[in-house]
């Protein structure tokens, strides 16, 4: 094997999502630390920006669940391990992390595994699928809440001579940064979303998708109106519905029957999403099902904007409750509406010294530079292990 550091990533897709953008950070931290970087996905807008001079990407159908397809990907796999002396292979989805399976068996190469989500394993057959994230030689769970996850529902697939451990996901708290936002940007993003500067923004990003919680959010604001005012604020759903027009749909109906057509607005997309935050007064994070992360509450605490998010799953390990943000009882519009209504009226100087404070606790705990640390010390001492 080779003196040299090479690891292959596999990925479905390199898109905008917090899996995504952790492969592609690792992808580059590689080569700055005198290793090979390789990148196994079948697309995604990230592609664009790769380094290709730092990070060799080969394209494959790993996205697909079909077997012929996993079963393609695990020769071509083999191939690309001893074509270019690959040391570590760094699975981030069940599909192609069967392929890799098979692969690293076959080189008898290193082979890891970071599970980024819950899954869905209702029927025992799913979770058999899901297993496959379990029997790599190191398993990374994204979060504390996944990890506990894993333990309770996955014990009899774990084998206590594998490491399990988390690695928080990570942000770029340079690109997250308040400081580097001009207020010509700010002026300009307004006028294009046609908002009001002089009115309160409330911001709910993410995509649309019934989990995500719109439908609550929205029978929160119809209460806080109620109160405040239909002219108080305005609101910004900021997501694709990535063709769930029917859904979309349902949500503009919704804000129909609550008056509040001419309070909201339906942004599909964002370029820059730090700027979408600075513009915002109050950030929420509705989900009505446990995130593993939470990326929302994490880039919005980095770019120091109150952020309301529900009690489950990352967001409970990502705020800290009444000094970097709160949370609110998950799928209760009631008690949503009521805290919107309390940040509505905080004190300046509480406000400054909550968002202050969520920046600081962002920048130690969920820096994207801690991740990849963290990330590429396990793969040294996994290469290590093979070098003796």
């Amino acid at each position: 094997m080779s003196s040299t550091l090479k690891v292959l990533q596999v990925i479905p897709k390199l898109g905008y999502g917090g899996a995504e953008t952790g492969c592609y950070d690792i992808a580059h931290y590689l080569p700055e630390n005198n290793c090979e970087s390789f990148l196994v996905t079948s697309g995604g807008e990230l592609i664009k920006f790769l380094n290709r001079e730092k990070v060799k990407l080969i394209r494959l159908p790993v996205h697909s669940k079909n077997p012929l397809l996993i079963l393609f990907n695990s020769f071509a796999l083999i191939f690309i391990i001893f074509y270019y002396n690959i040391s570590i292979v760094h699975a981030r989805s069940r599909a192609p992390a069967w392929s890799c399976l098979f692969a690293t068996k076959i080189t008898r190469r290193k082979f890891v595994t970071t599970f980024h989500g819950t899954y869905n394993f209702s029927s025992k057959i799913k979770k058999i699928y899901n297993s496959v994230m379990l029997k790599s030689d190191l398993i990374i769970a994204g979060s504390n809440f996944i990890f506990s996850h894993i333990k309770d529902n996955y014990i009899e697939y774990l084998n206590i001579k594998k490491k399990f451990l988390v690695i928080f996901r990570g942000i770029n708290v340079d690109y997250f940064d308040p400081s580097t936002k001009l207020d010509s940007d700010q002026d300009k993003l307004i006028e294009n979303w046609d908002l009001d500067r002089n009115k309160k923004i409330i911001l709910l990003p993410g995509r649309l998708t019934y989990w995500k919680g719109q439908e609550l959010f929205l029978e929160a604001i119809n209460m806080v109106n109620t109160q405040l005012g239909y002219d108080a604020f305005h609101v910004v759903l900021l997501g694709s519905d990535q063709g769930r027009d029917l859904y979309r749909k349902k949500l503009v109906r919704l804000s129909e029957q609550y008056r509040m057509t001419k309070q909201i607005k339906f942004i599909d997309h964002c370029k820059d999403m730090a700027l979408a935050y600075k513009v915002a007064d109050i950030v929420v994070s509705a989900s009505i099902e446990p995130e593993a992360f939470g990326r929302v509450a994490v880039e919005a605490q980095s770019m120091q904007k109150l952020i309301l998010a529900s009690n489950i799953g990352g967001s409970n390990e990502t705020i800290i409750d009444g000094k970097s943000g709160l949370l609110f009882e998950a799928g209760n519009s009631d008690d949503l509406s009521k805290k919107i209504i309390q940040v509505m009226n905080f004190d300046p100087n509480e406000l400054s010294k909550m968002v202050n404070f969520g920046r600081e606790n962002v920048v130690k705990k969920f820096n994207v530079e801690k991740m990849c640390f963290s990330t590429y010390s396990e793969y040294k001492k996994l290469f290590n292990e093979c070098q003796i």
